[in-house]
């Protein structure tokens, strides 16, 4: 643990021009370990003045990098998953120290958020382009794609290497020089990237990173300069309409993946020892701390006492602790209000009437909420209503699809489900009635950096990840040619 804080503590400073630095106040905040709610080290406090410079760097370094050869910006992506996959301990390690979630599920987001650099390296050699004889002739039309210029990035706690290798990775690839502003809940890990992004060979100032207390007035900085043409957020709902409000004053491209409140769906033909283990990635991976993990369980009323009893089971199997503890599987929420959040909604669900079928014991100290199933529940109970972001699993059940379609798309937001059948064709077809983004079938992850990560109504617009995330850091440009003759 002592290499490990010694760690945090050498990349503790903002990172610009490629290099840590002080915030120019000489101003720091305090990194909590979730499991221990203690201070384990200070990082400099970015302000406004940070920021100015950050944005100079990203725009003085944007001019030199849309220039640079594809396969020279993909090569810096390659070796940049290389270096994450070599240090992969490392980075888990500091994800876990600063985020609390379990050493196994940061290991897993280590490989998932290296996969991106790989991608996007891939990708960057790949842009498409047209060409095309105009219908009435004379004119020959080339249409191409360029980078739409410096991308504020905003990036939240729950995957603090992964959110952020998403958006870094399509945004370089695609040209533009990039200001990140991490959760300050969780800013180490991405300073460590930004520096592992240096020593594969990325030029100073196309990656700033800009840990700060004052996120709000920070962000709405960032976005009132000249030189930025892109914000990319993710984090809750009410938060990515302020700043869609805000980037449209100034026509700004934007990227928002926003709340989720995913239904996890059972057919009654459905094999339930598949059902519940695809159940348990989806609910309980990262805590239930993931805009895609499931909060409402539909089950079929025919197989719900059995589906219920195995669950339970495996649930009861799971282990509440630390996590950077050996064998645990359940780490502690990131912050006190987050458990207190939590805490109110499955209380108010057992007002309503829902039962508390399992909840496990928890550690004396640390932020951590009990793992809890519970059944009974209300369609208007605020658990299923609202996203849960902690352990709980709300189980209802259901005898007609129609209705059940109705229960599942009754809610603001559209960005995964889960269905689960014995037959595939109905398991899409019930797929297919669901207004959702992504909707895992027979497997409960939806997750993967080659498709287009990203939901329908509130839960965003855009998406990242596969062919589509690198345009959202592009614009499209056509040159009208006169050809005589033709």
């Amino acid at each position: 643990m002592t290499e490990l804080i010694d760690y945090a503590r050498s990349i503790s400073g903002l990172w610009i021009d490629n290099e840590f630095v002080g915030a120019q106040s000489g101003e720091t905040f305090a990194v909590i370990d979730p499991s221990t709610e203690e201070s384990f080290v200070e990082v400099a406090d970015a302000g406004l003045a940070d920021a100015d410079r950050a944005l100079a760097s990203a725009h003085e370094a944007q001019v030199a990098w849309a220039k640079a050869a594809p396969r020279q910006r993909g090569e810096v992506l390659r070796r940049a998953f290389e270096l994450m996959i070599e240090r992969r301990q490392q980075l888990a390690e500091l994800i876990s120290l600063e985020n609390g979630k379990a050493l196994a599920d940061s290991l897993g987001e280590v490989a998932y958020a290296a996969e991106f650099f790989r991608w996007f390296a891939e990708e960057a050699v790949r842009v498409e382009g047209e060409y095309q004889t105009a219908p009435a002739g004379g004119v020959r039309n080339l249409v191409t794609r360029r980078p739409a210029g410096v991308a504020v990035l905003v990036t939240p706690w729950n995957f603090p290497a992964a959110m952020a290798t998403r958006k870094i990775g399509p945004a370089l690839a695609a040209g533009c020089a990039t200001v990140l502003k991490p959760a300050s809940e969780t800013p180490l890990t991405a300073l460590a990237i930004a520096q592992i992004l240096a020593e594969a060979g990325l030029p100073a100032g196309l990656v700033n990173v800009l840990p700060s207390s004052h996120t709000a007035e920070i962000v709405d900085h960032l976005l009132d300069d000249q030189h930025v043409r892109v914000i990319s957020f993710t984090g809750s709902t009410p938060v990515g309409k302020v700043l869609l409000r805000k980037a449209a004053d100034r026509v700004l491209n934007t990227a928002m993946e926003l709340g989720g409140n995913a239904a996890f769906v059972v057919a009654a033909d459905a094999d339930v020892e598949d059902a519940v283990e695809g159940a348990l990635v989806a609910k309980f991976r990262n805590g239930g701390q993931a805009c895609t993990a499931a909060n409402r369980f539909f089950v079929h009323v025919d197989i719900a006492e059995a589906f219920t009893r195995r669950f339970i089971e495996r649930t009861a199997a799971l282990v509440v602790g630390a996590g950077l503890a050996e064998g645990t599987d359940i780490g502690p929420l990131v912050n006190r209000k987050s458990v207190d959040k939590v805490t109110e909604l499955v209380d108010a669900a057992v007002h309503d009437g829902a039962t508390i079928a399992y909840q496990s014991e928890v550690p004396e100290t640390g932020y951590y909420a009990p793992v809890t199933v519970l059944t009974d529940v209300t369609p208007a109970s605020p658990v299923f209503t609202e996203e849960v972001f902690g352990p709980v699993a709300s189980i209802a059940t259901w005898s007609d699809e129609d209705a059940l379609i109705e229960a599942v798309n009754g809610t603001e937001y559209g960005l995964a489900s889960y269905v689960f059948a014995g037959e595939q064709r109905h398991a899409i077809d019930i797929a297919n009635r669901i207004d959702a983004g992504m909707v895992g079938v027979n497997r409960g992850l939806v997750s993967d950096p080659s498709v287009p990560f990203g939901g329908f109504k509130q839960s965003g617009v855009g998406r990242e990840g596969g062919h589509e995330g690198i345009e959202e850091y592009q614009e499209t440009q056509y040159f009208s040619v006169a050809w005589p003759g033709a």
